[in-house]
């Protein structure tokens, strides 16, 4: 089931140098999320340690602004900066292709199967569809650059003993989410973390 208002008008671009001050605007004042982490999570080896987070901002503007494939999506709702999400070839993720647990379940060819890291949506616009229009978005794009596959490693918050999670959480997207947009689930790193994948 969707989530989407139609009262809002959601577009979605790819996260340009142009655009780098409204990506800015998704994450927000330093120290809350996400703009904690400004989405480095994913981009090293897990074993180093992330940028200090005085950096953290730096670092993603340079790779924007280096990059010839935008790292990630930007989603506006009415015009407004509301979401982020960053996809790219799995083989471009270090803390992805370094992760144990997501060795052991993961197939496929690295490079040309697309990895959505995360999502990032501003409080005010949640519960509006940002997040199902990124991951359309996604899609579409991963396509258009020559994925045969894009995978995912949500969480399950139907499958956790409360039921709910924290937002802070749910950076990664929810397995909901991605089963509403055609993914399915080929393995698990934990009974709430599964691996979901959608053939292209």
């Amino acid at each position: 089931m969707s989530d989407r208002r139609p009262d809002v008008s959601i577009t979605v671009s790819p996260a340009t140098a142009d655009r780098f001050d409204d990506l800015a605007a998704v994450f927000g004042r330093r120290g809350a999320d996400p703009g904690w982490c400004w989405c480095q999570l994913f981009v090293r080896p897990r074993e180093l340690e992330p940028p200090d987070p005085a950096d953290r901002r730096g670092a993603l503007c340079s790779e924007v602004e280096r990059a010839t494939v935008a790292p990630g999506l930007i989603a506006y709702a009415d015009g407004e900066p509301a979401g982020w999400t960053r996809v790219g070839p799995r083989a471009s993720l270090p803390g992805v292709t370094g992760n144990r647990a997501l060795a052991r379940v993961l197939g496929g060819d690295p490079a040309s199967t697309w990895w959505v890291a995360c999502f990032a949506v501003r409080p005010r616009h949640r519960r509006m569809g940002v997040a199902s229009a990124l991951l359309e978005a996604a899609v579409c794009f991963a396509r258009d650059h020559g994925a045969t596959a894009v995978e995912g490693h949500p969480i399950d918050v139907a499958g956790l003993r409360a039921g709910r999670a924290a937002a802070s959480s749910l950076y990664t997207g929810t397995r909901s989410l991605f089963a509403a947009a055609g993914f399915v689930e080929v393995g698990a790193t934990r009974p709430t973390r599964p691996v979901m994948r959608l053939e292209l």
